[in-house]
């Protein structure tokens, strides 16, 4: 999943990572070693070769709006949203989201939910769908509000570049 990459200056999934690879490059192959299907959620220029692209349920609405579209593409699946600018995510860090309970599985960072390294269920899309049609597209009130399962991920391993900063400092 992912935003307009405003902050980094340029497509974040497209920088290299620490291996070389890049980013959405490495985030695919994570996923898919961990049994997903990977597909892109959101339409963004740079990426339009990329494919496969789920459309956000709702243009410009945010990420909740992407995980309505994605949830909704699974139709009846359970999902793993991952955002592409976390270089350190592992497989084993993904199996043990979708092997959790709960209708959200996800690790907390700095005693906030982690929304964009998460598994769903397809349970949550009309709670999902409901508040973004109210207009709280808020994925952390989403997950405080869903039957949400705390999964202990090494904090080093959620680390995310938003910034140029962020890449030089890991």
């Amino acid at each position: 999943m992912g935003g307009a990459s405003s902050r980094m200056g340029q497509p974040k999934g497209l920088l290299p990572g620490p291996d070389g690879r890049r980013l959405i490059d490495r985030a695919r192959e994570v996923l898919r070693d961990a049994g997903v299907e990977a597909v892109l959620v959101g339409r963004h220029a740079a990426y339009l070769e990329e494919g496969p692209i789920i459309e956000d349920a709702i243009e410009d609405a945010g990420p909740l709006s992407g995980l309505v579209g994605l949830l909704e593409h699974a139709a009846g699946s359970r999902v793993f949203a991952l955002a592409c600018d976390m270089p350190f995510v592992t497989v084993e860090d993904v199996r043990a989201l979708l092997s959790s309970p709960g209708s959200i599985a996800a690790p907390r960072r700095d005693d906030r939910w982690e929304p964009l390294c998460a598994a769903y269920r397809p349970e949550v899309l009309t709670l999902a769908r409901e508040r973004l049609s109210q207009g709280r597209r808020s994925l952390q009130g989403l997950l405080k509000v869903a039957e949400t399962f705390e999964v202990v991920i090494p904090a080093d391993h959620l680390v995310d570049w938003d910034t140029p900063e962020d890449v030089r400092a890991s």
